[in-house]
């Protein structure tokens, strides 16, 4: 699992499952206003299901969440290669 891979299931993912449009990866998702604090609950829950990456809020750094690159970056650093549902 790479991390282009991983953008282009998160963009599938933010458009299917949360109805936001990303214009590119590196858009900030939290400036630009389309993530909010209900959004990014609902992010992680999603996160866990289809890639088996679990976030403790209380461990939260924003910083990771900020764009599809930077969540891109933190799956692919967090998966160890294994995602739910889809055999290796």
């Amino acid at each position: 699992m790479n991390v282009e891979m991983v953008q282009a299931e998160l963009t599938t993912l933010f458009a299917r499952d949360l109805s936001v449009e990303v214009p590119s990866p590196d858009t900030d998702l939290l400036q630009s206003g389309r993530l909010d604090s209900v959004g990014m609950v609902e992010l992680l829950a999603r996160l866990e299901q289809q890639f088996g990456v679990q976030v403790e809020i209380e461990n939260l750094e924003i910083d990771h969440f900020r764009s599809l690159a930077t969540i891109a970056a933190f799956i692919v650093a967090h998966s160890n290669g294994h995602r739910r549902g889809v055999p290796q």
